[in-house]
């Protein structure tokens, strides 16, 4: 079940919300060879002066992504999703590519719960609630 959080400091519309939420899940989905029923999301939203990029002038618009994933996916599914993260983060989002800043934290399966269960390993084009 990965956790995908955003942190941006700009107050979004609704439809820019859902718009992205939506791009978020199908993106990561089609990339990572999942299911969506699992996918987690976070889209919070700061006042502008609460976040800085050390590239980018105070004030500017930023988003720092921070994607908990299971282990198991490749360096070129990885870099795939942050290119596309970060290209839906500048057109849906209005937030410049050179203002963007992703980490991931690989988990173990077991290390995502859900109330029915614990979710396995990934393996490729699972779906862990059918």
């Amino acid at each position: 079940m990965p956790h995908l959080q955003f942190d941006v400091n700009k107050e979004l519309q609704d439809e820019q919300r859902k718009v992205f939420l939506q791009y978020v899940k199908s993106v990561f989905s089609e990339i990572m060879r999942t299911g969506v029923n699992h996918i987690a999301v976070s889209l919070r939203e700061f006042p502008k002066y609460s976040l800085t990029l050390g590239r980018a002038q105070i004030g500017d618009f930023v988003c720092f992504m921070n994607l908990d994933i299971r282990d198991g996916r490749t360096i070129k599914q990885k870099r795939e999703l942050v290119k596309k993260y970060m290209e839906g983060v500048e057109e849906i989002l209005g937030i410049k590519l050179n203002n963007q800043y992703v980490t991931y934290t690989g988990h173990r399966g077991n290390d995502f719960n859900l109330y029915e269960k614990s979710l396995d390993e990934w393996t490729d084009s699972d779906n862990p609630l059918g």
